[in-house]
């Protein structure tokens, strides 16, 4: 049968990875000779290095080198940032450091056994400095110096105003306000970071294989690092890559870190992150302290919404950062229209790990307070949450958010009214009635979100002035890069630049390309490794901001549609039809309606090999074609700060219902119902996998999962007995319903769907949680202990 899309196809992943022969960057093989390393990490969360000696461990056998802060001064820089603050970051510490886990050395020796013993003889002179790892408490005058440069902790802040809201608010009938704490937290793939480096003094450049998911906007901060040209640092990625949901981003610090220690060496050095180190060092979701109010009208109407977000970003605002904060600032109104908005942003450094890209990055942040204060406007008036949700959506579209962003196309209306519909909202509600009769502790959640995705990559210049944007000079825009290619025998090949981490992206590629050629998806050979050297590749490329659906298989379906029209060139002229007669079906080339006169695909696709001389038009070719797709509709932020942050706009509604056990304080998921329209769907197997691993996040984000330091900066979360990633059983199937409102952006109609539910589960678990104990708050992670503290001060309050 020939490819389509819109169906669910076997995954051409998996055979290989169930079988143990998946190729990840941990398989690959190295050159002889390559040398492995160990990286010692500070033990303190903030000390100077008074000094550090490694005679001791250069005397071991096996030992190659050791790789100091002193060699990071001499043959690197630090890592360059958007936003310009004298918070320097190198790749190892070179004068303080400012985490427990941050890199202070590397030992490079013939085997990881022996650069691990060579560690232990590294003796390095701390001089203990105070720590802060609360965010207020950094942001406070009287706070511990993390950067004495900087002046303060606080080193990024700006105010945006945009429609009245101060009349808003002096002409509402309620000012209404939550304040909100959303914990640090991880993506936690199963597969930790994977560097080998070389260096070529030939050539002074470097080679580097990473399991490394994009940005490639990354590349030039590396290649500034290294002190090269771009193109004097190649980066490969491997076939496989063991999930990242973000996190592999921040492999990019260790690229350099590898690549400084095969300079040092002579010789390629390989390094495998440990799981340890994996959650000490490598990233976490930023935490953000929110205090939100809304001017409210009797009915429930939002006139303004007045944001005040204090983000934590660790021990370095380091690139992409602040993107978290940012990414979601076109659309700060949700899924509401809300004409009037202010915002007040601050960056604060603390004595914690580095933050960066964790799934959903910024909008189970913002998603916790809007949908926080929906509730609270429904408990002050004494409304339904759900009518609160209803009278505030967006109606018409394009709707233009008073912030910027452009909301494509959607029926939110349409889609929460079969969410309610077929989801059994009204048997939820008995349910809980019924339950709460009998003395159980059962509530009911709401949550709405806007799921955007195809960044707009100038959203993060919103974090400068407009005269400091003129100054740098404007960045904008999202790009896609695919090429489809056709061999001497007739094959068909893709190339992407999506750097997959898991998703089955090679799948709906084959199923896309072999629609258009009239294929069998088993057809079409697609390749995702990415060499910088050789693919087509951009700033933009990469596994972020769900724009896989969107963007890149949306420019692959290009790639295919311009070879598809040269061969139906080349077919008309051998079959004496007019080109636009000509289809493409059952592995044929032909006449519609008449079978008989038709070609072989293969023999058509083959000729500009064989025969370029008997092309109708020889300088047109059918080899291969490469697309650079960019939707229009991202500018530059306006020099009133207004930035369409995103190309597309999914909608997500979820309720849920939960029980609470009144002994233990767990909290039980009893229903859960997630609606989702992301546009048109691909594959549906593979866009409902999105949303249940979507899911899955936010039940470790609502329930278990949280970064937890002491008072001086000892992370007390530090391995997988602490740090509480759900397990299977703890994640209940969800009841997932769709709508499709196809954008008119994307070439195929799609929209991202990965981390919707990152953003919307979080919120919609926690209102329920609050729903049940009758608290006008809730902090998360709702753990049982914490849960239970709820329960007794609820308690002691009734009884009072």
């Amino acid at each position: 049968m020939a490819g389509r899309t819109g169906v669910t196809v076997r995954r051409v992943e998996d055979a290989a990875l169930i079988c143990g022969r998946g190729r990840f960057a941990d398989d690959l093989p190295v050159r002889a000779g390559t040398l492995h390393a160990a990286i010692l990490r500070s033990p303190l969360a903030h000390a100077e290095i008074a000094a550090l000696d490694a005679a001791a461990a250069l005397e071991l056998p096996g030992v190659h080198c050791i790789v100091t802060g002193d060699d990071a001064r001499r043959w690197t820089r630090p890592f360059a940032v958007a936003v310009k603050t004298p918070a320097e970051q190198w790749c190892l510490a070179v004068d303080r450091v400012r985490y427990v886990g941050e890199p202070v050395a590397v030992a490079v020796a013939e085997a990881r056994h022996l650069a691990e013993d060579a560690l232990d003889h590294v003796a390095v002179d701390y001089r203990a400095l105070p720590a802060v790892v609360d965010a207020r408490r950094a942001a406070a005058a009287e706070a511990p110096l993390l950067h004495p440069a900087a002046g303060g902790n606080v080193i990024h802040e700006r105010r945006f105003r945009y429609g009245d809201p101060e009349a808003a608010f002096a002409a509402a009938a309620h000012r209404i306000a939550v304040t909100t704490e959303y914990p640090r937290n991880a993506g936690s793939p199963i597969e930790c970071f994977v560097v080998i480096a070389e260096y070529l003094p030939g050539e002074a450049s470097y080679e580097i294989t990473a399991n490394f998911q994009g940005p490639l906007a990354m590349h030039p901060v590396m290649a500034l690092a290294l002190g090269v040209p771009a193109n004097r640092l190649r980066l490969k990625t491997p076939p496989d890559s063991g999930g990242s949901f973000g996190a592999k981003h921040a492999v990019f610090p260790y690229i350099v870190l590898l690549a400084l220690a095969a300079r040092k060496a002579g010789r390629p050095v390989k390094w495998v992150e440990t799981r340890l180190e994996h959650l000490s060092g490598a990233t976490a979701a930023t935490g953000r302290v929110t205090t939100l109010s809304a001017a409210v009208a009797e009915d429930g109407l939002i006139a303004a919404l007045d944001w005040d977000q204090l983000e934590d970003c660790g021990a370095y605002l380091r690139a992409p950062e602040p993107a978290t904060l940012y990414r979601m600032h076109g659309n700060m109104t949700g899924a509401y229209r809300v004409p009037n908005l202010r915002v007040r942003n601050r960056v604060v450094v603390t004595n914690t790990v580095p933050s960066g890209l964790v799934r959903g990055f910024g909008g189970p942040q913002v998603y916790f307070a809007l949908e926080t204060l929906i509730r609270r406007v429904a408990a002050t008036l004494g409304l339904d949450p759900l009518e609160v949700i209803r009278r505030n959506l967006v109606e018409g579209f394009p709707y233009r958010c008073p912030a910027g962003a452009v909301l494509d196309s959607g029926d939110y209306r349409g889609a929460v009214d079969r969410a309610v519909a077929e989801g059994g909202l009204a048997a939820l509600r008995r349910r809980r009635d019924q339950a709460r009769c009998e003395g159980r502790l059962y509530g009911i959640g709401f949550a709405a979100a806007v799921e955007p995705s195809i960044s707009n990559m100038g959203y993060i210049t919103a974090a400068l002035t407009p005269a400091e944007r003129h100054k740098a000079g404007p960045k904008s825009g999202a790009q896609a890069m695919a090429t489809v290619a056709l061999d001497p025998l007739g094959g068909v090949s893709a190339t992407i630049d999506s750097l997959p981490q898991g998703q089955g992206h090679r799948t709906v590629i084959a199923e896309i390309v072999a629609a258009v050629f009239g294929l069998d998806a088993a057809a079409v050979r697609v390749e995702a490794a990415l060499d910088t050297l050789k693919d087509a590749w951009s700033i933009a490329a990469g596994n972020y901001s769900s724009r896989f659906a969107g963007a890149v298989a949306g420019a692959a379906h290009l790639a295919a549609m311009r070879l598809r029209h040269k061969l139906a060139r080349i077919a008309a002229a051998q079959l004496n039809l007019p080109a636009g007669d000509i289809v493409f079906a059952g592995g044929r080339v032909g006449a519609a309606g008449n079978p008989d006169n038709s070609i072989g695909f293969a023999r058509i696709a083959a000729a500009s090999h064989w025969a370029p001389g008997n092309l109708p038009d020889p300088g047109d070719a059918a080899l291969r074609e490469t697309v650079a797709w960019s939707p229009g509709a991202l500018a530059a932020p306006s020099d009133d700060d207004e930035i369409n942050s995103s190309a597309v706009y999914g909608f997500v509604f979820d309720f849920c219902g939960v029980e609470i056990d009144r002994d233990t304080g767990t909290v039980r998921i009893d229903h859960y119902v997630t609606m989702h329209d992301a546009g048109r769907i691909l594959n549906p197997a593979l866009f409902d996998g999105q949303v249940l691993g979507g899911f899955a996040h936010g039940v470790g984000a609502a329930l278990s999962e949280r970064f937890v330091y002491g008072g001086d900066g000892a992370l007390l979360s530090g391995s997988f007995l602490d740090y509480a990633v759900p397990r299977a059983d703890e994640v209940p199937a969800p009841v997932i319903l769709h709508q499709e409102t196809p954008s008119p952006i994307t070439p195929l109609g799609a929209k991202g769907v990965a981390e919707g539910n990152s953003m919307s589960t979080p919120v919609c678990i926690a209102n329920a949680v609050a729903d049940a104990l009758g608290v006008p708050d809730v902090t998360l992670p709702l753990t049982p202990v914490r849960v239970h503290e709820l329960m007794t001060s609820r308690e002691t309050k009734v009884d009072v």
